[in-house]
């Protein structure tokens, strides 16, 4: 099957890529392999279209400057939608509240992110939004075309370097807690735990099924460790020792 591409608002015929229209009488089948690559520049979104089908990705492709265009299409059912920030973020209030109801208005259908950034906390927002990949720009266009036919097919993507940036946030984590380990016991662990969350006495006593008696003596402990005069300064100094 040849693919091809589509915008919006219009067709530009481009050898040697057959270019769809959305009048062509497309049959049910060829209609649900088409791909929505949004991204708000055009140079960008056709280049990258173009890319793709090079290097093999069999579908159709149809471009939008936004996601609220491609609500507005007449056909708007799609195998699957990239959206590509490049440079950008997910810090834009209105494109992550754009993302989430995209999500959840069509619950079925596989959405992927392509950005230059490899931040761990983005490539977490996205799945957090519920996307189905999240691929950086880094990667080449094969595994990129593997990455949407694989979102399209139902699976999940996230690149190795991203994979390698999570086993060393873990590596950081477990570091952590073994350090905490070897200065609190696991319920001083626990009482800290809630301390920081802003929990009085009581509430600590209710949910650790303890006197609140007993908990006054763990934060008077936990406040000797850490030499401590009150509870804000457990709270400053254990942010202190484990999370920078």
């Amino acid at each position: 099957m040849s693919a091809g591409i589509s915008t919006n608002s219009h067709v530009t015929r481009t050898n040697p890529f057959h270019v769809i229209s959305e009048i062509d009488a497309l049959g049910l089948e060829h209609y649900a392999s088409k791909l929505a690559i949004i991204d708000d520049r055009a140079l960008d979104r056709e280049c990258l279209a173009q890319s793709l089908i090079a290097h093999g990705l069999r579908m159709d492709v149809e471009l939008f400057s936004t996601i609220s265009l491609w609500r507005k299409a007449a056909n708007a059912a799609h195998a699957g939608v990239l959206i590509n920030i490049g440079r950008g973020n997910l810090s834009e209030a209105a494109f992550v509240a754009d993302v989430r109801r995209l999500v959840a208005d069509y619950p079925g259908l596989p959405v992927v992110i392509l950005a230059e950034s490899r931040d761990l906390r983005q490539v977490m927002q996205a799945f957090e939004l519920g996307v189905r990949g999240y691929i950086s720009s880094a990667i080449g266009l094969t595994v990129c075309v593997g990455a949407i036919s694989l979102a399209v097919a139902g699976g999940v993507f996230i690149s190795a370097e991203n994979l390698e940036d999570l086993r060393q946030l873990l590596l950081v984590a477990e570091s952590r807690e073994r350090r905490r380990a070897e200065i609190f016991t696991e319920r001083e662990m626990d009482v800290i735990d809630a301390l920081t969350k802003g929990k009085p006495n009581k509430i600590i006593a209710y949910e650790l099924n303890l006197r609140e008696s007993t908990v006054k003596v763990h934060v008077r402990n936990i406040m000797k460790k850490l030499h401590a005069r009150n509870r804000t300064e457990i709270i400053f100094k254990i942010s202190a020792m484990f999370d920078a």
